[in-house]
């Protein structure tokens, strides 16, 4: 193994390890808090966390030992269920981070009617859409033997057997990652837009009460009026930081596989093995990233694992205070939700 390798092999250990523990640790964090499973969109931060896990599980030591071993790590059986495992899951997750985008239109967009809109059982739904979406195209793969092992990627993935069907198979992967990457970036592009929009709106009639507020309180101290300048620009640009993580993070991880995957499709290609591997390391990073990004840094989030560590070390929370506010401080797009 050379150095190259030993990297790569050393930066997927570690996204195995942290998205095994951060997937855990959501699960945790909604079995432990009756407050996260009675909201609608922790059903979709469920089914994500679930499929991350099971990626991390039942995929990535495959991709590992590939990679050590420069060879298929287990029989031809245990591939293509790895490989269908794959392509599920992976394809799933996408579709749960466009049902969450879509929910979080609704609630941005049209707060009044957010509770009639959105419901346990529409998101269910959603979910059983989302599931069988997902598990057409492994069938497919299945029926006509195109799973297997890839050495340009170390992994058992969608691979194309006899060099006769080339043409079929290529007009299958366009088709899968046109229903599965493209149309959740669609998706995720105009819902966050359309709620960045509508955030922008709410920060400016914000900011001309504060700067009529500014202008009537002639005797503030200045410090106090810059500290709500300052804040008035943090303000504007919180909406805009958290959308870019949600659509750049999905991209950034994303787009360099589907794009290496569309490309190797055309037969004067070769792709280069250390990239198909840095590749297949993005897609399994999204897995990683994704408790922090949509759960783990969120106030609500970061109260129940308080919880949790402290019920661990069996230590009261709140020993000599009465607080015991379940609100989600979280303000995401500068809107106050009406009562």
């Amino acid at each position: 193994m050379d150095l190259a390798e030993a990297l790569l092999a050393l930066l997927l250990g570690s996204v195995l390890v942290v998205s095994l523990l951060s997937n855990l640790l959501v699960l945790l964090c909604f079995l432990s808090s009756s407050e996260l499973r009675q909201q609608v969109p922790g059903l979709f931060l469920v089914n994500l966390s679930l499929c991350n896990l099971l990626l991390t599980v039942l995929n990535m030591p495959f991709t590992l030992l590939g990679l050590l071993w420069r060879q298929q790590p287990v029989g031809d059986c245990a591939c293509q269920a790895a490989g269908f495992l794959e392509t599920l899951l992976a394809s799933n997750a996408m579709l749960s981070m466009a049902a969450l985008s879509l929910d979080k239109w609704v609630a941005v967009v049209f707060p009044l009617s957010y509770a009639s809109k959105v419901r346990g059982r529409d998101a269910a739904l959603l979910l059983a859409y989302a599931w069988l979406h997902s598990l057409a195209f492994p069938l497919a793969a299945l029926a006509c033997s195109w799973l297997g092992y890839s050495g340009t990627y170390a992994s058992c993935t969608l691979y194309l057997r006899v060099e006769a069907e080339r043409r079929r198979f290529t007009a299958f992967t366009v088709a899968f990652h046109a229903a599965s990457f493209a149309l959740s970036l669609v998706v995720l592009c105009f819902t966050y837009l359309k709620v960045l929009r509508v955030a922008r709106f709410h920060c400016r009639r914000i900011d001309v009460i504060t700067m009529q507020t500014l202008v009537l309180l002639v005797d503030i101290h200045p410090s106090v009026r810059q500290r709500c300048l300052n804040e008035q620009k943090r303000r504007r640009q919180r909406a805009t930081k958290k959308i870019s993580i949600f659509i750049g993070s999905f991209v950034l991880c994303f787009a360099p596989y589907v794009i290496t995957r569309l490309v190797e499709l055309l037969p004067f290609i070769t792709i280069n093995n250390y990239w198909g591997v840095i590749s297949k390391c993005l897609t399994y990073s999204k897995a990683a990233l994704d408790p922090f990004v949509y759960s783990l840094l969120r106030q609500q989030y970061k109260k129940v694992v308080i919880n949790i560590v402290n019920r661990l070390l069996r230590r009261d929370l709140y020993p000599s205070s009465g607080y015991n506010s379940s609100l989600d401080t979280e303000n995401d797009y500068c809107l106050h939700r009406p009562n």
